[in-house]
This record gives structure tokens, sequence and C-alpha cells, in this order.
């Protein structure tokens, strides 16, 4: 008989987990998912990226199944290529978040995704993009950012530090959105009561499984409702010290495959078993 598998399903951030510096992944990390599908867990991909920008990953992953994009504002089947939910953030809203953060710290730049399988991301003049690998469209003022629907807003400050502009975003956004800070250069706005923890517990109940099932690994604040949600919190060594104060188990970075060592340790007694 097979003995039992530590937990059924794998939630994984992308950037600075999963991925290493370069938005690849590396072969020890494919071979420990791939084992770990074999003893019959679940890999869930649950990333800030929204649903375009995640198509080619999964791609990569071999993955046709479920993802939780923007910041868990999408539920995106792979693949039928369609969204199962999502959650578009009110444009007018948003303007006025902007608004009240630029009252108090002076210009941001902002950028959007747009809902849908293929939305595009928009930056306006002034936003430099986070991860210049990933497509966007820049246009040439802000009005043009609100021209279709979309999941969240992105906001970068010219002098102030993540930590900072989240920090005041927070204090005068209120209900209006709910503000995430997702990686170096990256703080959001995304409709509020929205997390990582929405699309994830959505997820986890169309595959019939539920928190006590699920162990979590992540690298960012936007991780932690994520965390406080599964059974498990695994924090990369390079991860944010918020993140890293709420999770049960610091494993080693993105870059030293800190993913497959947590992995390879808790399903060796199934992985064994496969083997023989």
């Amino acid at each position: 008989m097979a003995p039992p598998i530590a937990y059924s399903l794998i939630a994984t951030d992308l950037d600075g987990t999963l991925l290493r510096g370069d938005d690849t992944l590396s072969d020890r990390t494919l071979h420990a998912l791939a084992r770990v599908a074999a003893a019959g867990a679940q890999h869930l991909v649950v990333t800030g990226r929204p649903a375009p920008r995640v198509r080619p990953l999964l791609d990569d992953l071999g993955s046709r199944g479920l993802a939780v994009c923007g910041q868990g504002a999408q539920l995106y089947d792979a693949g039928a290529d369609r969204l199962l939910w999502s959650v578009t953030l009110d444009r007018e809203l948003a303007e006025t978040a902007l608004g009240k953060i630029e009252a108090e710290v002076g210009q941001v730049y902002a950028a959007v995704d747009q809902d849908g399988v293929d939305g595009l991301t928009l930056i306006e003049p002034g936003y430099l993009m986070p991860h210049p690998t990933l497509p966007a469209v820049r246009v040439r003022r802000r009005d043009d950012l609100w021209c279709e629907p979309i999941s969240k807003v992105l906001l970068r400050h010219p002098s102030l530090s993540d930590d900072e502009l989240a920090a005041t975003a927070r204090s005068v956004v209120g209900s209006l959105a709910t503000v995430t800070m997702s990686g170096p250069g990256t703080v959001e706005l995304q409709p509020c009561g929205i997390t990582k923890a929405t699309g994830l517990a959505l997820a986890a109940e169309h595959l019939g499984l539920g928190p006590r099932e699920t162990i979590a690994f992540g690298d960012m604040p936007n991780d932690i409702p994520m965390f406080d949600w599964a059974a498990r919190g695994v924090a990369m060594a390079n991860a944010h010290p918020e993140l890293k104060a709420v999770a049960d188990e610091i494993t080693l970075s993105n870059e030293d495959d800190g993913i497959a060592v947590v992995l390879e340790r808790l399903f060796a007694g199934s992985l064994e078993h496969i083997v023989q």
C-alpha cells in the first residue's frame, strides 16, 4: 500500500519563489514537481501576474489545470484558456484611490492589468516595469489606462520605498481597494477584499480540497493571506521580513531550489514507493 502523501495541494507563488531571477525553472524544481504529481498531489500556481502573463509559464510546466492569477482576482483554466471566475476593480474607485495617495506622497507612476485572458498591461509615462521581460503597452496619458475593465493598478514612486508607499496607500485608500506589495517595485491596488487566499480557496474548492491538505510557498507580504489559509506556509530565504515572521518554515532561496528541497523532504516516502 502506498504511504499517504504529505499534502494534496502545493500552492506556489511565481516571482521570487518558484521562478529564478531570469524567469526560468530549474531542472531540480521541475523534477520535484513532476515526482510530487506522480505521488498524487496537485500543483497550483498562485500569482499576482494576470492570466495572459502566466500562460507561457504554465506551458513550460506542462500544466493544463487551474491557476490563481491577478492576486486572487482571477481563476484561470489553462486547458480551456478561459477565466472561470474574475473580479474587476472599479475604475472610478481606482482613480479616486490614486488621487488620495498622490495627495499624501506626490506624483506616483501607474500601470494597470486589463481583465480577461487577452488583457494587456498598460503603463503611463514614467512607469518602469519591475519585470522588463513582461510585455507592456505604453499609453500617452493616465486617462488611457481606464479604457477597458481592469483587475488591478500597479504603483511606483520615484523616491519612497515599497514599504513606505504601501503603508501610506493603506492609510488613505480604506475600502476603495485592497493594497498589496508583491515584489520589488510592485505596490498594487486590487478589488477590495480580494487576496491570494480568495483565489486559492476557490481553486481548492473546485479541486475538492481544503486548507488542511494545502502547503503554500511565497516570498512577499501579498502571500500572507495565503499562508493564513493554508495548513503550512513556507517562506523563501529571500522573502520579505513580514512574510518570514508568519511562516511555519523558511527554506532556501528561489535561486537555490528552495521549493524542491522542501518537497523532496515531505514526499520522500511517497517518492520511494513510486520508484520501487
